[in-house]
């Protein structure tokens, strides 16, 4: 199997586990990463506060953000802000500034997955230059 492919399957295999039970497995997301050699895959949980938002950033990763619980805003620079709801997806490329990553809402949280592809050992986040 690829390194995209597995990048791809575990996140249908996290999608899965956290939807419950299901008869058929959808695909919610595709993207050719290209050659992904020395490369690591990362999941991380990232609960947002109420009102909570992040600095501008960089993952100089493939990014794949799903939401689990609440609603989140997400931008990368040259792009429109998008709010995004449970079961929804954001995409960001390893040259993107994550200009946007906020809790839409000031009174509930948020809870999101987000799925790493990136150099071995690499730092997740950096601040942006």
């Amino acid at each position: 199997m690829r390194p995209n492919s597995y990048l791809i399957a575990l996140l249908l295999i996290a999608v899965s586990a956290t939807a419950g039970a299901q008869d058929a497995v959808k695909s919610i997301f595709q993207t050719d990463v290209g050659n992904v050699t020395d490369q690591e895959i990362l999941v991380l949980e990232v609960n947002y506060p109420p009102g909570n938002d992040s600095p501008v950033h960089r993952h100089n990763a493939h990014t794949i953000v799903y939401v689990l619980e609440g609603s989140v805003v997400m931008q990368v620079e040259g792009s429109e802000p998008q709010t995004l709801g449970p079961g929804e997806v954001f995409y960001e490329t390893p040259e993107d500034v994550h200009t946007v990553s906020r809790n839409a809402s000031d009174t509930e949280a948020a809870k999101i997955l987000v799925f790493f592809l990136k150099g071995q050992g690499a730092a997740t986040t950096e601040p942006a230059d």
